[in-house]
């Protein structure tokens, strides 16, 4: 009889036991990946996550992404600056907003982009036009506090309304083609000038929301000319940019699926961090990320929380070789979260080509073609997942996308806006 009993209960431990140890599963990605960049994707999660022999919940793998036309279509920075025009959703004085155009750059070089006219023209002139119509925006729209009774229907039937939305998001264009990225990235950031946290969350959300429901396409904003508002400095202006922000469903689902695998994922963003939180956090876009896990341009603050048009002491821009310091600083450094680096990084732009190439425990660097970066660094890391396609040694791979559509597609090349068949290759 005892011997029965210890049997039974030895078969009882054992059923126990294989309930209480489910199958692993392996990871599995769907969409419109690439065949063989899903693979890779699913075996480096398969390797380094909770799969592995060689886990460890105390050194977890980490992910760094870049957010704009990588974890999304399009930029959410500059979709959020067109929202913030549209509404006029701005919280400085004439005097706070002046200091922040003039905050970094040389107002007396002559802009790369020039007027209607093919005049040349200077960052001074421009900025005296944007001025000139916040100024009567200030005075006579009842929001921005400036003890006005129209409404924004009614400021916007004034030409100063077109002209100062217009020439402000034209010298943001300007800027960067005058300059560089180094320079216009933190000056469009200091327009959140006088708003809080709250608040530019709570307009990239409605951004998004707006944006989802908008066709990809190029819009045009022309300044009104001298017969509408005389007296303008920089002559009439046009500047043009893609509509149509899209999330990306492949990524989401890789997102989930790391950390499902217990890897922990972090973003790393040359837009602003609030913007960034906006959209990466709020539950409804589908990422779900964790807003303390957003590495982006930070500006000073006053002891209230209001954002003042001063980028952050003591801190990197997140774009170019600033990402490579921030990721070491905050997580791969010496005395950083971690102390080594993320095995995996994903990019699309030459802001984005030094972290994909500077961390050594790098196993996959996942670029985004925009046919961005020949001649350039990202150029050749694109090269070099051309050339590496189908190995399986290979670190970088190289996702396709249809821009018309807004969408991955099974592809290493991308078809271009306008364009109706793919490129590998710029």
């Amino acid at each position: 009889m005892r011997t029965l009993t210890f049997y039974l209960l030895l078969a009882a431990l054992a059923i126990n036991f294989g309930c209480s140890q489910p199958a692993k599963q392996s990871a599995k990605l769907g969409g419109n990946w690439d065949a063989f960049n899903r693979q890779q994707l699913e075996n480096l999660i398969n390797q380094y996550g909770k799969n592995s022999g060689d886990y460890n919940p105390d050194q977890p793998p980490y992910a760094v992404f870049d957010w704009d036309n990588t974890s999304i279509f399009l930029d959410i920075q500059e979709a959020t600056l067109i929202y913030q025009l549209e509404h006029l959703h701005f919280g400085c004085t004439p005097e706070v907003l002046e200091k922040a155009l003039r905050t970094g750059i040389d107002t007396k070089v002559a802009l790369a982009d020039q007027n209607e006219a093919g005049e040349t023209i200077t960052a001074e002139q421009v900025i005296t036009d944007i001025l000139a119509s916040y100024n009567w925006l200030f005075a006579n729209y009842a929001e921005l506090g400036g003890n006005g009774s129209l409404s924004l229907e009614e400021v916007k039937e004034n030409p100063h309304y077109a002209n100062f939305t217009t020439k402000l998001r034209f010298l943001y264009d300007a800027i960067y083609n005058t300059f560089s990225a180094d320079v216009s990235y933190p000056w469009v950031t200091y327009l959140f000038s006088g708003l809080d946290s709250a608040r530019v969350t709570n307009m990239t959300i409605e951004t998004v929301k707006w944006q989802q429901n908008q066709p990809i396409e190029k819009i045009s904003w022309v300044s009104p000319g001298a017969e509408e508002l005389a007296g303008q400095s920089a002559g009439q202006v046009k500047i043009t940019w893609k509509n149509g922000l899209r999330l990306v469903p492949e990524m989401q689902e890789l997102y989930h699926q790391l950390r499902n695998a217990g890897f922990d994922v972090w973003v790393c963003s040359a837009s602003f961090v609030d913007v960034v939180k906006g959209i990466a956090s709020f539950p409804e876009f589908g990422y779900n990320l964790d807003a303390s896990h957003v590495i982006a341009m930070e500006l000073e603050r006053d002891p209230a929380g209001v954002i003042l048009p001063e980028f952050r002491k003591d801190y990197f821009q997140t774009q170019g070789r600033g990402k490579t310091a921030a990721i070491t600083r905050f997580l791969a450094g010496e005395n950083g979260r971690y102390g080594y680096g993320p095995v995996l990084i994903a990019g699309d732009s030459e802001g984005d080509q030094d972290m994909l190439a500077d961390f050594e425990e790098l196993k996959a660097g996942l670029i985004f073609n925009r046919l961005k970066g020949k001649e350039k660094l990202l150029g050749k890391l694109s090269e070099n997942a051309v050339d590496s396609y189908q190995h399986n040694n290979a670190t970088y791979l190289l996702q396709g996308r249809d821009e018309n559509q807004g969408v991955l597609i099974p592809s290493q090349g991308t078809v271009l806006f306008g364009e109706s068949s793919g490129q590998t290759l710029p």
